[in-house]
Order: structure tokens, then C-alpha cells, then sequence
């Protein structure tokens, strides 16, 4: 989501200007964690990020007062745009909702009653929203059949994937080890990872590169200590951009077996760096990666094993990744769509 935010909201202020418009961001207490270029305006509140019952009150007030003094600046805003639930309240003009993944439905682990509510705040939030973006065919079909009311007025923008620096491909032959890139949380299931090595003493190491959250770093590692493996677990604090390519440029293999995405970015983010890849078989992977790409079932770490060790031995040629896109036409469907939610098109007929 931070992906999808540095580099989407700079390259839609540059279309609002070229049309005479403008982006400002409310920025709450926690400052933005991203370069913003001078040109989009930062609008200070004291908004909380968590818990989200408190940021989404404190939220609609900052934005109510900020709508108002733009109007009475002579300067008013058109539209509000969110990407985190719950959303906004009784905004004085329209606004829409990127829905990453529906995390609090489809995920089979989360609690019941996260998941009641989770249902009851979308179903408002797409009900409320002039355009909801959503950020895969998979997510717009899994939006459509949840909440039909609002099939209409669902709209993909994916993501792009060329934000990293490229780099020659140099696999450390004398030392090789498989990759994964992303938060290390349950919902990325790297204990099946963790699994999969135990399976088969002859995979390299497996480096997880990313922040961990809760205790999930360390419950992995006694999982690898229970069967044997800590040895050939490693872990690696979230790297930067050129440390993210330089790892894409030495692995052996990068592999994501995520129970659940809306996307799938890291994959992706792997190919285009000419890097191997497997990941699970979930439908956001196989929406962007394509039917020819080496996955496993999310609870099947013997087919993980096998499937990571067909790609070591070569047995498997890259993706062709009908999912590759650039951030520039991500841009261009998002600002479009923004625009066709202030002044949506007439009926037909």
C-alpha cells in the first residue's frame, strides 16, 4: 500500500496540474513515510493511526474542516480519496476507496468478530464511495460478488513494477539462497517456507527480507529450531529500493507463498529483474503471473519443496506475467477514473 501511494500520488499531481487542478494529502500526527514532490500540498491535522475507531473520527473532522476553509479560500476541493477503512463521514462532497484486498473476509484466520465488522464497514464504505479502485480483476470480481450494490462503480488500477533499479543478474553460485521480500506476518505464510526446508535438506537458505510484525519473526525461528533448520533461516531488516534489487540480482530463487493478496507485487517485482520465481497458488498470483508459473498450495509444503527445487534445477522457464505494468498507465487509469467520479458520464439510454 505504501508502494502503491509513493508512487501513484506524485505522478497524479503532475496530471491535475497539466489540467489546471491540484492534490493536497492530509498528513496526521505520524508524518509520511515517503518523498512527496513540493508541488502536492500537505495539509497538517492531528489525526491518530490507530485505533482505527479514533483515526476515522479524528479523520473526518480534519477533513471536514479542511474542505471548508478550502471553500472559503475560494480554492474548493472536488473530490476525497481514502484507502483505509473505516472511511470518512459526512464529507461535504464525494469521495472514493482503493480496496487493497478484503483481508477481514477472505482471510480464514482472522477472528470471527474482526471479520462481522470488517463486513459491516465495507458494506457502507462501497455503498457511500462515488468510485471504488480496486487493485486486480481477481479483487474487482471479489468486490462485485460481496457487495453487488456497488459492482458499477468498481474500477481496476494495478499496480506498476518499475519502481526498482535494475540490476545484472550475479546468483552466487558458491552461496545460494532462496528470497522472500515483504512483511513478515502470518498472512504471508513463510511458515510453509520454514517447512519446505525441513523437506528438503538440499534447498539453500531462505533470507526473509522485510519488517516483522507482532512476534512473527520469532515464532519462525522456533519453528526452524524445531526442526532443525535455524541454520539456514535468515533474516533481514526491510531493505531500501537499491538493496531490494541487489537481493533480486543474487537469489537463487524468490518465492511469496502468501495466503492472501490482492495483487501480488513482489513476484512481479522479482521477474522483471530476471530473477526465478515460485509462488502459491492464490488468484491474485495467478491473475498477474499467468498460468504458466510454478505455485503451490498455501498448505502444501511438500509441493513447495518439490516446486522450489524444479526451479533451482531449471526445469522451469520465467512467467510470462500478463500482470507487468508500468506506474505511468496505473496513473493514467487512476487520474481518469477520479475524474469520471466528480462528473460521472450520463446514462445510457
Amino acid at each position: 500500500m505504501r508502494r502503491h501511494n509513493a508512487q501513484l500520488l506524485p505522478r497524479l499531481a503532475q496530471r491535475l496540474e497539466a489540467a489546471g487542478g491540484r492534490l493536497a494529502v492530509l498528513e496526521g500526527r505520524v508524518p509520511i513515510l515517503f518523498d512527496l514532490p513540493d508541488s502536492i500540498e500537505r495539509i497538517p491535522s492531528r489525526v491518530h493511526w490507530t485505533p482505527a475507531a479514533l483515526r476515522a473520527a479524528s479523520e473526518s473532522r480534519a477533513l471536514a474542516e479542511a474542505i471548508a476553509q478550502a471553500e472559503a479560500a475560494g480554492r474548493p476541493f472536488d473530490l476525497v480519496h481514502t484507502a483505509h477503512l473505516p472511511t470518512p463521514k459526512s464529507l461535504a462532497i464525494p469521495f472514493t476507496l482503493t480496496i487493497h484486498d478484503l483481508r477481514s473476509l477472505d482471510l480464514n484466520r482472522a477472528p470471527f468478530v474482526r471479520r462481522l465488522i470488517g463486513g459491516k464497514v465495507l458494506a457502507k464504505a462501497t455503498a457511500d464511495a462515488a468510485r471504488l479502485f480496486v487493485v486486480s480483476e481477481w479483487m474487482r470480481g471479489r468486490v462485485a460478488a460481496e457487495f453487488p450494490h456497488a459492482a458499477h462503480k468498481v474500477q481496476v488500477v494495478g499496480n506498476g513494477v518499475d519502481h526498482l533499479p535494475l540490476r545484472p543478474r550475479q546468483p552466487d553460485k558458491n552461496d545460494p539462497f532462496l528470497l522472500h521480500v515483504g512483511h513478515i506476518e502470518p498472512r504471508k505464510n513463510l511458515d510453509l517456507l520454514v517447512q519446505a526446508l525441513a523437506r528438503d535438506p538440499e534447498l539453500p537458505r531462505l533470507v526473509l527480507a522485510g519488517s516483522p510484525k507482532g512476534d512473527t519473526d520469532a515464532e519462525l525461528m522456533v519453528l526452524a529450531k524445531d526442526l532443525g533448520v535455524a541454520d539456514r533461516l535468515e533474516f533481514r531488516t526491510a531493505p531500501d529500493d537499491n538493496a531490494v534489487a541487489e537481493l533480486y540480482s543474487t537469489a537463487s530463487c524468490a518465492v511469496f507463498p502468501s495466503r492472501l493478496e490482492g495483487h501480488g507485487i513482489g513476484p512481479l517485482e522479482a521477474l522483471r529483474a530476471g530473477c526465478p520465481v515460485a509462488a502459491s497458488s492464490i488468484p491474485a498470483h495467478c491473475e498477474t503471473l499467468g498460468d504458466d508459473a510454478p505455485t503451490f498450495g498455501i498448505d502444501d509444503p511438500d509441493a513447495c519443496a518439490t516446486v522450489l527445487r524444479r526451479v533451482l534445477d531449471g526445469a522451469v522457464v520465467l512467467p510470462t506475467a500478463p500482470g507487468m505494468r508500468t506506474w505511468d498507465e496505473c496513473a493514467d487509469a487512476w487520474a481518469s477514473g477520479l475524474v469520471e467520479a466528480i462528473s460521472p458520464p450520463p446514462p445510457m439510454g
